[in-house]
Order: structure tokens, then sequence, then C-alpha cells
């Protein structure tokens, strides 16, 4: 057997094996698992599984009545010629340990999957979809810069819309969810995980098959249908992707031939304390040729355009959830995962090599240094890392009654002293609306009926500080209520003009950002920010400067209700100064009308200051227009 790599280069079986065996094997997804054959006039699928340790493997399907077929032993891996078997048969592996045990299996490379609570593969055999969206990828270099505006929409397909009787599948979800992407401008989806997982609370955070999309919604070529739909739309797709841990399931990769194969021997660095899960063993070259393999066939038979890499933080330590007397040190001494943090520069590696135009985003949430510096410099080489700490210090400063946001002051300017160590993503995801935590609307302090108001006020700090943007669906219209990934979302409510107003707002946000390079061309540059005024404790008014070579804008933040009439704000420049865009204009569901009176900023005692009218909770955008009126 002689197999193609990406290059259609012709290799030989035995360097295939040793390709796996030495942590190469990233695109080992081409051979292992079930692909279609013919061998001496024989057609059907022929097997192949890594599993050293077992006694025996065979396969059990719908087209030898679920009767084992035992596979050939090549070494580590095991071979065979299912004759007869067919594309969307359903099919399992019998594994039997050294014990005689026998267990059922999925296959660990399978690329589809039968709908749970079933567990068997399904036969798939090379896709036959015609992509229409190759004027997007020719697009992507230039989008995914740095410089440019990366605005993300966070999705659960199972829940961001429901009709009859459940969730819709992804052909029928494309449209809807394109044009409210489209209308709201975001740049980018990202769908929580879209592998195969059979628990649904889960929301696909214990993946079960780390090749196939989702049977819940689809097929695999639905899934691709919709992706496609979103580039012919102008809009990214991001993944979330797991290769932190996996679940104990039994037709899963727990102990697959027997032993511990996937997960790490030690249950000091094997068992997830937390979540109750299994964590891979990172140092294994086998393991990080599958994991290198799961994430090279999203992006490349799936166009995918970015991963964002769930749990990177419980990767990088030892002592991760773990007390102390419950973990070793590494060779060094040190708490640092140094297989995990190889496996996580080789991800990166492979991404530059051969997906250069593609995203990786680290949810990451401690001090680690050099998340997103470079690979040479001996970062790990991330594009982005998520803001942990600005999302927990707003959330945390927004929940506080605003009568003593002045005495936290510092805890709303804190993230500035550090916005460009990183390049960062400004979350408000998923994990802050679930497990009792509330929706935003219900996290900001004071008085029910500001709520709304001060949702504007949050989105509008997140879009004009420093960093790209990700939002989770249902808070563009304020939902109530907690999300419950059993239920849809609450779109009822946008009979309210004001939910309508919050909506119109974050387009608003988006439109201002990709329009202006002022606030996203220097998100990872010292110069891109400067403070104006960031001690008014008193009033609670925060005042920026964001900038770019083109141009310039100020942002003005209000965090109390009181109504400040005629406010004289200090400014970067004397000149004349317009007010852009005014949180609480009537179309964003606030009470002023607009146009805005221009502002001249004069000299007062030494420093520049214009007269402006500042609502409560409100959020100002200025640019500098001309010379003070005469």
């Amino acid at each position: 057997m002689s197999q193609p790599d990406s290059t259609g280069k012709k290799l030989r079986r035995e360097d295939l094996h040793a390709a796996f065996l030495a942590g190469r094997g990233h695109e080992a997804w081409r051979w292992l698992g079930a692909w279609p054959r013919t061998r001496a006039g024989l057609t059907g699928f022929e097997m192949a599984v890594w599993a050293p340790n077992a006694e025996r493997v065979g396969v059990i399907g719908d087209w030898n009545q679920w009767q084992a077929h035992w596979l050939e032993r090549e070494g580590a891996f095991w071979r065979g010629l299912l004759a007869g078997a067919m594309e969307g048969q359903l099919y399992k592996l019998v594994v039997e340990d050294v014990h005689g045990l026998r267990t059922e299996r999925a296959d660990p490379f399978a690329r589809a999957a039968e709908l749970r609570p079933g567990t068997a593969s399904r036969l798939c055999g090379p896709s036959e979809y015609r992509w229409r969206d190759a004027a997007w990828l020719r697009k992507r270099p230039a989008l995914h810069r740095t410089d440019q505006p990366l605005s993300i929409y966070e999705v659960h397909l199972g829940s961001w819309r429901r009709w009859g009787d459940g969730p819709p599948g992804y052909r029928a979800l494309a449209r809807p969810l394109v044009d409210h992407v489209r209308k709201l401008g975001f740049t980018h989806v990202e769908l929580l995980p879209p592998l195969e997982h059979p628990y649904d609370p889960s929301w696909g955070y214990q993946v079960t098959g780390y090749f196939a999309p989702t049977s819940r919604w689809g097929s695999p070529d639905e899934f691709r249908y919709l992706v496609d739909q979103l580039h012919g739309a102008g809009i990214g797709v991001v993944i979330d992707w797991v290769p932190a841990h996996f679940p104990r399931d039994v037709h899963g990769l727990w102990r697959f031939d027997g032993t511990p194969l996937y997960e790490h021997p030690d249950p000091q660095r094997g068992e997830h304390p937390d979540w109750g899960t299994l964590i891979f063993d990172f140092g294994r070259p086998e393991v990080q040729s599958f994991l290198l393999a799961s994430a090279h066939y999203w992006l490349s038979e799936f166009h995918i355009d970015g991963l964002r890499v769930d749990a990177v933080a419980s990767m990088l330590y030892l002592d991760y959830s773990r007390p102390a007397g419950t973990w070793t040190p590494n060779k060094d001494g040190g708490r640092h995962n140094l297989e995990a943090i190889a496996f996580l520069r080789a991800l990166n590696g492979m991404m530059q090599e051969e997906f250069a135009d593609c995203l990786c985003i680290a949810e990451e949430s401690t001090a680690f240094e050099g998340v997103t510096a470079s690979l040479a410099s001996g970062g790990l080489g991330f594009h982005y890392k998520w803001n942990m700490g600005w999302m927990h210090d707003a959330l945390g400063y927004l929940g506080l009654d605003p009568i003593h946001r002045a005495w936290h002051h510092d805890r709303i300017t804190f993230s500035t002293t550090y916005a460009h160590a990183e390049r960062f993503v400004l979350p408000l995801s998923h994990d802050e609306v679930v497990h009792g935590k509330g929706s935003l609307v219900r996290k900001m302090g004071g008085q029910w009926q500001h709520g709304l108001d001060q949702l504007r006020l949050l989105f509008g700090l997140q879009w004009l500080h420093p960093g790209k943007k990700l939002l989770f669906m249902g808070q563009e219209f304020g939902q109530d209520r907690e999300w419950n990934q059993d239920v849809g979302l609450d779109w009822h409510l946008l009979t309210d003009p004001v939910r309508q107003g919050l909506l119109a707002w974050v387009a608003e946000l988006n439109r201002l950002y990709r329009a202006h390079p002022a606030l996203h061309a220097g998100d990872s540059d010292k110069t891109g920010f400067a403070w104006v005024e960031g001690a008014n404790r008193a009033e609670s008014i925060l005042v920026w400067q964001r900038s770019s070579p083109a141009q310039s804008l100020v942002a003005v933040l209000h965090f109390t209700p009181v109504d400040r009439k005629g406010l004289w704000v200090p400014l970067p420049a004397a000149g004349r100064w317009q007010v852009i865009v005014n949180s609480a204009w009537q179309r964003f569901g606030g009470d002023r009308a607009e146009p805005q009176t221009d502002s001249d900023a004069i000299d007062i005692y030494g420093r520049v200051h214009g007269q402006l009218d500042v609502p409560p909770f409100g959020v100002l955008v200025l640019r500098r227009t001309g010379l003070a009126t005469p």
C-alpha cells in the first residue's frame, strides 16, 4: 500500500507508519481509519488502526451481520480489507486485550458517526462536495493580518435557533445564520466544538470523534455547505478544538487497546480532577500525530479558517487544579508541562508551514509569558490569546452599584497596562452566561432598568479597547435568561424597540471597527492607544485615543447614571470635534436625538477641553474635523 501526501508524493506504508510513530503523522487521517479500496478484485473499505498493545482487533458492521472480521497485525498497526462494505454503513472496532477482555469501540479516525445515543462509526468515502469559496480563500491571507479587524460571533449550533421539534440542521441553519452575522457586521463566527461528542451538556468539549462533524445536525458534506455559505458571505469560520482532554466513555479513546494509549499512564498527569476526563499523553509521539492530524483534517477538508484551542491553561501546568502533594515537578523541578508546551509549539509550527493564512487562538487564562510570541523567539506561536483578565475586570466593575465604582476605578483601567503584552482577543463568551452566572444584562450593577444601557456601555468598552472582539450569541439583543443548550435563543425579545436598538448598537460598533483603522490597526502596537483622561474617579469617566497612521478617534465612556450636560471633557488637541457615535441615540435604544452638536476644544489652564453632553452610561466616539470656530 502507498498513499499520496498533500503534495501528491507517493509514500510507502513503512514511511507512513514511521512518520506516525515519530510524531510527524499530521496527514495520518489520509490512511488511518476506513477508506474505500479495491484489492484482488474485491471492493470494500480498507481499515487501518493504531493499537500496539491489543491482542486482536476486528471490525463489525452492517455488511457482515456484526460478526468480527479480524485484522492483520503490522507492528503497532492493524489492517485489513472489509470486502463488501459500503459507504454509509455503520461499524465498530472490536479490541481484545491481552487478558481476553473485548470492548467495542468507535474508530478514532472515523470521519462520520452514528447519531447519539448510538456510538458506532459510519463508513465515509472521500468527499465529493464542490466548494465555491475560492474567492474567500484568496482573500484570507490579507484578512488575517494582525492589523486587520477581527470580530467574532460565538455560536452553539444546537441552540442558536430552533423550530419545529428541535434544532435545524447544518444546511437549514446556513442562510439565517449568514444573514444575521452579516447584518451585525461580524468578520467571523466561532462554533462551539462541532466534533462528535456523546453528551449534549458537554457542548462538544468532551470529544469522542476528533475527525467527525457531529451527526446531530447532518452529514460532513452538509457541514461543508454551512462553511461554504459563510465564506460566500465574506464570513470566516473558527472552530473550538479540544486537545487538552477527552471523556472516559468506553467506546472512545479510554484505554483503547487495553492500556493507557492516548491518555498519560500516570494518574497525576492523565486524569483531570475538575472535569473527570482524561488528559492526553502529550509526550507520546503517536498522540502528537493523532492530534496534529485532527487539526490538519479540519483545516484542509472543511476549509476552516482557524482553531480556538480550548483549555490551554490546563495543558501548560502540571499543578493545574492540583493541591500540593498531588503533582510531580518536571525534570527541571518546575511546574510547566514541558511535553504539552512542545506539542503546542508543534501545532503552531505545522500551521505556519501548511496553513499560514489560518488563525490559532489560545484560550489561556494565566500569566504564562509568550503565548503569542513567535516560535523563533521561544514563544508558543499563537496568533491571539483570550484576555480573560479584561473580561473578569470589566464584568466585576460593571457588576458594582455605580455609587461604588469611584472606589474601584483602577479595576477598569488596569487592563490597559498589559494590553500589548500579547496579541489579545477580548471575549464575552458562553462561559460567562452559564452555570448560574446569569446573562450579561443581569450582571450589570445598579437598577434593573439601566441594564440595557449598561450593556451598550460594556460593548462600547469592548469594541473601543485594544484587542480583537468575541461575543456569544444572544447577548447582541440582551437576552435576559442564562443560556441553556436545550432551548433556542429568545428571539421574541426583538419585538421590543430597545432590544432592536441594542442590536443596532452592536452592528454600528462593528461598522465603526471595520471602517476605521484607528480601532484595529494598532491593537498590537503601543502607539495605537493613549490615555487622555484615566484618573477621573469622581465622575467615573474614561477618555482615550485610538490611532493609526491614517487617523485617530477619541472614546469617552461614562459609568454612572448621572446625566452630565455641558461637561468639560479633556481632549487630545484643540479644534473642532464631532461626535460620530453616541450610544444614547434613539436608534440604539436611547433617548437622544441626532446629530449631536459639534464641540470646540480649547485650552483651559494649560489643558485642552471640549464641552460635551455625556449621557448616563454613555459612550461617545469623536473625531477632529478642523480648527475651532472663531
